[in-house]
């Protein structure tokens, strides 16, 4: 089980307020250090952040003596850096100065990464997530702590993890509220139109995954590079950098750029979806047999978008595909096997019009598209039996 982005932003709020540790679990990228600046947000406090990662053992606990004035380094434009090796978190000094200067105000201390940490720093954290204590410093009471982690192999259904992570005691698995984060491409696309003034994210990257739902965060993917919500978000940011230059210039970049976030097979197709926006095929030029060749050279998304756009336009006149059964099969057989299974589940679970009108139909040519569909849908084109 797992939650959405607009469902833990009810359910975290609630479980803090419950007096409660919410423990966000998701896959990197999925978004959960933003979706915790958003409950910040919501609540009204102050978020501070540490990545445990980053944490070295003692850098909580080891005491150091009064700094002087030799212990800083100053700078003319970024300020100033307390140069020691060792010493308490400047995180928890400001939250806890802050504490003491707004005693009404909730202050929310993000454990990012928490898993990432080594089991020293882990149970270094220990007292501060069960105790509230670090050495003889005790939180405030407006500090409410919440933990992200990436998922770890003795998690309830994530056995296949295979993050480099190290697993949490039991004692801070018994005393948090694990809430495990999924991805939710109407709550992306929710966020994603949420900018001021214009959309946070690129209006040609919202329409390719409309039209590839399964290419926002997959869960079956490779080892190295791969689609995450965090890496849209940087794609979508190139390609706004990448469309104000000359098309002789960005065209020949576009593949290797968004490869390099999404990995070659979907970066390449995002690049080609790119490249060939004004010039998209039609249903018309699929009714047209000189067109054929053109459909076949064409990119997977934009056989499925054309194909998918018939289907949802079946009333159009003179496009039913009952009446050009042979033709709509020829084409959908191009697909690869996931597009024709996303194809044929369209059909059947959105377009009921469409199915019925084929199993009605007089035409000869309908019925091998009625069985295709069947076939198809039941996944045994795939090799899934």
């Amino acid at each position: 089980m797992a939650l959405t982005y607009q469902q833990l932003l009810v359910a975290v709020p609630t479980v803090i307020k419950a007096g409660n540790v919410p423990s966000i679990v998701g896959d990197a990228g999925l978004g959960k250090t933003a979706l915790v600046v958003d409950i910040a947000k919501q609540m009204g406090a102050s978020l501070y952040t540490t990545v445990v990662s980053l944490v070295e053992k003692g850098d909580l606990a080891i005491p150091v003596p009064p700094l002087t004035s030799d212990s800083f380094v100053d700078t003319q434009r970024y300020g100033s850096l307390a140069n020691i090796q060792f010493g308490y978190s400047e995180t928890l000094v400001r939250i806890v100065r802050e504490a003491e200067e707004h005693p009404n105000r909730p202050i929310i201390w993000l454990l990012d990464e928490f898993n990432r940490g080594t089991q020293a720093v882990q149970s270094e954290l220990m007292n501060l997530v069960l105790q509230r204590r670090v050495n003889s410093l005790q939180l405030p009471a407006t500090v409410h702590l919440v933990i992200a982690e990436n998922p770890d192999s003795t998690m309830e259904e994530f056995a296949d993890s295979d993050y480099g992570v190290a697993p949490g005691d039991a004692a801070i698995k018994d005393r948090t509220v694990r809430l495990v984060m999924r991805s939710s491409l109407s709550d992306w696309l929710r966020w994603a139109n949420e900018g001021a003034g214009k959309p946070q994210i690129e209006p040609l990257v919202q329409q390719y995954l409309q039209a590839h739902p399964d290419q926002l965060a997959p869960r079956e993917h490779g080892d190295d590079l791969y689609p995450t919500p965090r890496a849209w978000e940087r794609v979508s940011h190139n390609l706004t950098q990448l469309l104000k230059l000359p098309a002789d210039q960005w065209r020949p970049l576009v593949a290797d750029v968004f490869s390099g976030d999404l990995g070659t097979t979907v970066g390449v197709e995002f690049a080609e979806f790119i490249k060939q926006q004004g010039q998209e095929l039609t249903v018309e030029q699929l009714l047209d047999e000189a067109e054929s060749t053109q459909f076949s050279q064409a990119a997977e998304f934009a056989k499925l978008t054309v194909l998918n756009k018939w289907v949802g336009q079946n009333d159009h006149p003179g496009w039913q595909i009952a009446q050009h059964a042979d033709k709509f099969l020829q084409y959908a057989q191009q697909l690869s096997p996931d597009g024709q299974f996303s194809l044929a589940n369209s059909i059947g679970e959105t377009s009921q019009q469409v199915a019925e009108e084929l199993v009605a139909s007089q035409n000869p040519a309908a019925q091998p598209l009625v069985e295709w569909l069947v076939r198809v849908a039941t996944k045994s084109d795939r090799g899934d039996e």
